[in-house]
């Protein structure tokens, strides 16, 4: 509880529409609801994302560097996959309405849903969850770097991260022609895969700071 909260002020919050603070929206079937201490002002150590998703799409990659987050199925079906950093494998968790899973703090993880109408809660143990997208660290670590470090060819490496340039938090991009086997990208290089369609909270902070979810 926050016991810094003035109960007998009259700014004193006890609910809030959700949606009334999306996260993001891709379309009308696919979009994140997001509640933290900045919507309501008498959470304690609590916030959460609500997610609705159609079949195949995903919540991308991504960690939340200060919070674990607890993963509830209300509708539909959905694969939680993490990376286990201490046994350096894939875990991939099936939900349905009833099942949870849990990702610990600070892991690599992300979620497909696998039918349509899909709905997640996501339950945070901080106020205000922090997100790093695995969209920021491919399109903002320079090509050289990786190739570098990696042994990889730089310039096949700038071409197939050359769409990525914002944030995506959904995939696929609502404009994305290519099926899972595809090798080569459908559009010309550099095209960006995120239409209009895509709408952001533009007060929150991607990657490294969690401070205006």
């Amino acid at each position: 509880m926050n016991s810094y909260m003035d109960f007998t002020s009259p700014s004193v919050q006890f609910s809030y529409d959700l949606r009334n603070n999306p996260l993001i929206i891709k379309d009308s079937r696919n979009f994140i609801n997001t509640l933290s201490v900045n919507q309501l002002n008498t959470l304690g150590n609590v916030s959460l994302l609500d997610i609705f998703l159609s079949q195949s799409n995903v919540v991308e990659p991504h960690s939340h560097q200060n919070a674990s987050e607890l993963v509830y199925c209300i509708s539909g079906s959905a694969v939680v996959s993490l990376i286990n950093p201490f046994t350096k494998k894939l875990v991939n968790i099936p939900v349905t309405p009833g099942i949870v899973a849990n990702i610990p703090q600070g892991w690599w993880h992300y979620e497909i849903a696998t039918v349509d109408n899909t709905h997640l809660l996501a339950i945070f143990d901080a106020p205000i969850p922090e997100f790093i997208a695995g969209s920021d660290i491919l399109r903002l670590t320079p090509a050289e770097i990786l190739a570098h470090t990696y042994c990889l060819n730089e310039a096949q490496i700038k071409e197939a991260l050359a769409p990525i340039q914002s944030t995506l938090i959904i995939g696929p991009p609502a404009n994305c022609n290519q099926t899972p086997s595809a090798q080569q990208p459908t559009q010309p290089t550099g095209a960006t895969y995120y239409p209009s369609t895509y709408r952001y909270n533009q007060q929150m902070p991607f990657i490294g700071n969690g401070g205006a979810v």
